[in-house]
């Protein structure tokens, strides 16, 4: 099995790079469902705590876990963060250019 594998350099999206509608949120929903799941682990909690103290569905932590986010807000996944301890702040800075 000699054959040469082409390489291919992502953009800063990978949701651009395959050409799924809506990018930018998809990565933000992606980003924040990362969040959630990063404070589950360091504070051990199992999706039915984080439901109870979130006030969400135990469904809802397991379809994050599960990077199902279709159905969630953005809103929503702050809120979840918010109960979770963390302060949500958005960052706005030039975008860089894709190669064409």
């Amino acid at each position: 099995m000699n054959e040469k594998l082409e390489v291919v350099r992502g953009g800063v999206n990978p949701f651009r790079d395959v050409g799924l509608s809506s990018p930018d949120t998809k990565l933000m929903k992606a980003d924040l469902a990362a969040a959630i799941i990063g404070e589950l682990r360091k504070k051990h909690l199992s999706s039915a705590q984080a439901a109870k103290r979130a006030g969400v569905q135990e469904t809802d932590i397991s379809r994050i876990r599960n990077a199902d986010l279709a159905r969630f807000r953005i809103d929503h996944l702050v809120k979840i963060l918010n109960a979770l301890g963390q302060k949500v702040e958005v960052k706005v800075t030039p975008r860089e250019l894709e190669p064409a």
